[in-house]
């Protein structure tokens, strides 16, 4: 077995005493001491870096994606043709339900009248539709009883939330005026004003939520005011500052709308991770009769070293999201990796100078009780009683363990992803129950198939013979439905003729609908105009299209992030072993967590218990995410973990007793650190909107199945099972790689 295994001098566990020739300064080392000597500079460098960075960043604006932007495959065609061409307004409708009246009835007609002439009269309101008269007949439901005025918004559909407030004020005063009458407004505006206020709402809450609750486990990890609010201070600092690079950087790669909110939880999540690995060493090693500049060098070495080496991971698989394809994960990925990299470079640069600078002092503001009680040592009782009976029968506690996660793992062999959005929000949401009752009395009206046709003129008599065939072929394969309507813009080279599809637009007849369309109707009628390009968009389309880009990049994602996470780990620990027991340790994790992500949302077991509903999808873009984000999160701990064992076998103990030892002293660490990721990811849960609810969720439970069931019983017994071949190197690869590992202690 071609091993790589430093042997030291000295008592294991206690500060290195490495003979001095051996005694080598890492890159976490070497900033640690230039930043504790240049205290002042590091402080004030990164309060300097955080407030400019904001204050310019926030001067300067942010650019986002367009709607356009989100869009792949063939709707992201149609998408960006529209945006080119014939940017689309805003399509409103006003529905007017009677139960006991119909469209015949002159108090119908009177109320329906009056939505007319008052829509009529606002500034932003145009091409309004009345459903009386001859024209009207299909904006009349079946039985009579509903009705739609239909109705745009002028100006781009980007500019259309803000100008479909007066209208909805409109609308909401014609209701009360209208006793007995139902008048409700929904459409792509008014949707999307709801989704958006409700994304701020959570995003606020979770704002407010999440400094006290993670400053509130600090204080019990800590149990001085001081020392828990120090990594609050500086991840909510590195946040600040990387949203200011963020926006600097949105004007090179538009930022997502999901981006700011995962910045803000990525980054608070490893900001208090990394400080936590950092400041805990520290004290342990005070407490263990090191002086405090000694201690502060050694937690730089070792700590501060495998913080370089999980967000190195980290940011190596959030640069899987730049493989995908779709500038949604790229505005992710660039904004996950900036937050990483700012979190990194604070936890080994202003931390150390602010702990220099504190000294004892960082122990100040002691809890009474809490304080007491709270242990320096990082040896955990109760881990220690878990650890006896792992590490007594590890073979019957990894099957037991992998068994586990497997099981969890089931439901997600049937997990069906769409893109959530405003209908996807809470059915007691307003603007849901308006659209519930639009398209249960015109079905797929509502939210129609768009098919978009640019030719050199779409008015030519054989352009529209075949968008009049589309019309019919279409109507005729009753998957289809109508009123189908046509518009073209006025240079005469773009046409939308919009298809009603039967089913709710996410269901299964809606998919095999919008099939027909494209693979039957369209190629049969309009897409033999000469020299066309023909597109379907729409709700469906854009799902199904985002889907099949998903599907079709993600082993590319897969294998790029597992294959560098790999060679990282690799490099680090001198071994082969470890980073295969990596990869499969977290593919367990990450497969669990998506079967309890289905479980709950997708089938509605337990969802109540998060004051959730069966949403029977999850939402397009999170499978990919989840596995980007835990497969780097869950790096934290396994790296910070088996450094310590690492050092302690390269100090010269037996890998057996390096792993109880290593363990034990790390169990209170990761605790907390996973205790408080936990926290911030699941106060999304509280929130109403369905993507991020889900993201939450899956982080929360993924985490904790990490910090639990993967550190806490399969690393450990497989890290007995395999004893010293954990080490193993082939010959070839230690002469390519060289001999010492990264997670060496070597400060001297």
């Amino acid at each position: 077995m071609g091993q790589t295994m430093t042997k030291a001098a000295g008592q294991p566990g206690r500060g290195p005493a490495l003979p001095q020739a051996q005694k080598r300064w890492n890159l976490a080392a070497r900033a640690g001491r230039w930043s504790s000597e240049h205290r002042g500079v590091a402080v004030i460098g990164w309060l300097v870096f955080a407030v400019a960075a904001a204050v310019i960043g926030f001067a300067i604006g942010t650019s986002s994606m367009s709607s356009s932007d989100y869009a792949t495959g063939e709707s992201g065609v149609a998408e960006r043709i529209l945006a080119r061409e014939f940017p689309q307004p805003a399509g409103e409708s006003v529905l007017v339900h009677n139960r006991a009246a119909t469209v015949r009835d002159p108090a119908f007609r009177a109320a329906v009248a009056a939505v007319v002439a008052r829509l009529g009269t606002l500034r932003d309101v145009t091409s309004v539709r009345s459903p009386l008269g001859s024209g009207g007949r299909s904006l009349v439901s079946p039985d009579g009883h509903s009705a739609l005025v239909q109705f745009e918004i002028a100006g781009s559909s980007e500019e259309a939330a803000d100008k479909v407030v007066p209208v909805q004020s409109a609308v909401h005063a014609l209701a009360r005026s209208k006793p007995g009458f139902l008048i409700e407004e929904f459409g792509t505006a008014s949707g999307n004003r709801a989704l958006n206020g409700t994304i701020a709402q959570d995003l606020q809450r979770a704002g407010y939520l999440s400094l006290p609750v993670t400053l509130a486990i600090l204080l019990v990890a800590f149990g001085a005011v001081v020392a828990a609010g120090i990594p609050v201070l500086l991840a909510l600092s590195g946040v600040l500052g990387t949203f200011g690079l963020a926006a600097l950087v949105s004007h090179l790669v538009p930022e997502g709308s999901p981006t700011a909110s995962v910045i803000f939880m990525i980054g608070m999540a490893v900001g208090v991770d990394y400080s936590l690995f950092y400041l805990r060493r520290e004290r342990e090693e005070r407490a263990a009769g090191q002086e405090p500049v000694a201690a502060l060098r050694v937690a730089a070495a070792t700590s501060g070293q495998a913080v370089l080496v999980s967000g190195t991971t980290v940011v190596i698989a959030m640069a899987g999201m730049l493989f995908t394809g779709t500038k949604v994960f790229t505005s992710i990925g660039v904004g996950t990796m900036l937050v990483v990299l700012v979190a990194m470079v604070g936890s080994v640069t202003v931390l150390p100078a602010a702990l220099a600078a504190l000294g004892s002092r960082v122990e100040r503001g002691r809890l009474p009780f809490i304080g007491r009680r709270t242990g320096t040592s990082g040896e955990g009782r109760v881990w220690g009683k878990i650890l006896t009976p792992v590490l007594a029968r590890p073979l019957a506690s990894a099957a037991a363990a992998a068994v586990l996660l497997m099981v969890l793992a089931l439901p997600a062999f049937r997990l069906h992803t769409e893109l959530l959005g405003f209908t996807s929000l809470p059915s007691d949401t307003p603007i849901v129950k308006t659209y519930q009752r639009v398209q249960k009395a015109f079905p797929g009206a509502s939210l129609p198939a768009s098919v978009v046709i640019k030719a050199q003129d779409v008015s030519s008599a054989e352009a529209q013979a075949k968008i009049a065939a589309l019309g019919d072929q279409a109507t005729a394969t009753g998957q289809l439905l109508s009123p189908v309507a046509v518009h073209i813009n006025r240079a005469r080279t773009v046409a939308v003729v919009d298809i009603p599809l039967i089913g709710d637009v996410h269901d299964a007849a809606s998919a095999r609908a919008l099939d027909t369309l494209r693979q039957r109707v369209v190629p049969a009628t309009v897409g033999r105009i000469t020299g066309a390009t023909v597109a379907v968009t729409g709700e469906t389309a854009g799902t199904t299209d985002f889907n099949h880009t998903i599907r079709s990049r993600i082993a590319v994602v897969f294998g790029f992030v597992i294959a560098l996470a790999f060679l990282l780990l690799l490099v680090t620990f001198r071994s082969v072993v470890i980073p295969l027991k990596a990869v499969v340790l977290n593919l367990l994790s990450v497969g669990a967590a998506y079967g309890i992500l289905v479980a709950v949302f997708q089938y509605g077991w337990g969802a109540s218990l998060i004051g959730a509903g069966p949403t029977g999808a999850i939402t397009s873009w999170l499978p990919l995410f989840l596995f980007v984000i835990l497969f780097g999160l869950s790096m934290d701990y396994h790296v910070f973990i088996l450094s310590r064992v690492k050092e302690l076998v390269d100090q010269g103990m037996p890998t057996r007793a390096a792993v109880r030892r290593g363990i034990r002293t790390t169990a209170g660490t990761v605790t907390s650190a996973a205790i408080v990721m936990v926290a911030v990811f699941a106060i999304f849960i509280t929130g109403h909107t369905p993507d991020l609810k889900q993201m939450g969720f899956g982080l929360a439970v993924a985490v904790l199945l990490d910090a639990t069931v993967i550190r806490g019983v399969l690393l450990p017994a497989t890290m007995e099972l395999f004893g010293e071949w954990n080490w193993y190197l082939p010959r070839r690869l230690e002469r390519l790689i060289g001999t010492r590992s990264a997670a060496s202690v070597d400060p001297s």
